[in-house]
């Protein structure tokens, strides 16, 4: 979908490359993490995909083309971008924010209005309430969501993400990126996401590409650079080989257990595990959603006290367990 061949950029005046020699393929559908300290050449690598910045040479290919051979302005308006200040015409009602990319391609109105209330509905925001809202009217994480509404509006292949959600309260910042996993199972765009925050490249990434002083050090998904750190520099970024890290990478529904109890078949129920029953049976039992990862599961059962979680999918229709001992079992294969 996008590839990098041997990209430099040099600013005028500059004593050393920004960007030195990268070469980067980011495959359709998938999320690539770019990760790295401040002035490493992350926001300078994405920003060069839509072409707000000129390469100083190398190759940059979208889908199969060379970005040289296409119209800057056709080219961006089919790339979703989203900033960390999100940037939402103050003066716009959500429903104009989000309506302006389909406004340049000459949409119909009805069209337009279809995608609004469909986009707003697909970040959970209440066509009904929102769309007559001005910016100021929303909080933090309401005006990030429309930010990525209004990215999607004209469905494009590619968004470029530019640390998000890095503005946000932890809270918050947590509640989006698992509301943004979600949108991103559905929809499957291209997405190259700058972050500085290497927590949120592993919860967040299909693939990671770690970058230092402008050059790639490490590229891979999450779990292998977690395993196999490339050198001193990434296994300082990543804290060590941490097995707690490992637990963020697995979801609540690749652990869970189907209860006992609703076995499909009678004769050969699973047997109970002790404590099982009194947990289930407990008004406060804790639970989890099946893409929330091992990680939450396991502050579920220190919150709780109690060595399981129950998995609970749509309108709390609860689907299965997981023990205590399973995530014991998988941190120790990574210590």
């Amino acid at each position: 979908m996008i590839r990098f061949e041997s990209v430099s950029k040099r600013y005028a005046n500059a004593s050393g490359y920004a960007v030195e020699k990268l070469d980067l393929h980011i495959k359709a559908g998938e999320i690539c993490m770019l990760v790295g300290p401040s002035g490493c050449g992350k926001t300078t690598t994405m920003k060069m995909i839509n072409k707000l910045i000129p390469r100083s040479s190398g190759r940059i290919l979208v889908q199969g083309r060379d970005i040289d051979t296409l119209d800057s302005i056709a080219l961006r308006l089919g790339i979703g971008y989203i900033i960390q200040d999100i940037g939402l015409f103050p003066h716009m009602t959500v429903a104009g924010n989000i309506a302006t990319v389909p406004i340049e391609l000459g949409w119909k109105k009805e069209r337009i209005a279809a995608r609004v209330d469909e986009l707003l509905e697909l970040v959970d925001l209440d066509p009904g309430l929102y769309r007559a809202k001005k910016p100021q009217e929303l909080s933090g994480g309401q005006k990030q969501r429309v930010g990525v509404a209004r990215a999607l509006a004209a469905d494009p292949q590619i968004m470029l993400m530019d640390e998000p959600f890095g503005a946000l309260d932890p809270i918050t910042r947590a509640r989006l990126q698992d509301q943004f996993l979600d949108i991103q199972s559905r929809i499957r765009k291209t997405i190259v996401f700058v972050t500085h925050d290497i927590e949120e490249a592993i919860r967040m990434g299909d693939t990671i590409a770690v970058l230092r002083k402008g050059r790639i050090v490490q590229s891979g998904t999450p779990m292998e650079i977690l395993a196999h750190p490339a050198d001193p520099f990434v296994s300082e970024l990543i804290g060590g080989r941490n097995a707690l890290k490992m637990l963020n990478l697995i979801t609540c529904e690749a652990l869970m257990r189907p209860l006992p109890w609703a076995a499909p078949d009678p004769g050969a129920p699973e047997p109970v595990p002790e404590g099982l029953a009194a947990a289930w049976a407990e008004a406060s039992r804790p639970t989890v959603r099946p893409r929330a990862t091992a990680q939450d599961a396991l502050s579920g059962m220190l919150g709780s006290g109690t060595p399981f979680v129950f998995v609970a999918g749509a309108e709390g229709v609860l689907q299965g367990y997981i023990a205590l001992d399973d995530l014991l079992r998988q941190a120790s294969r990574h210590d």
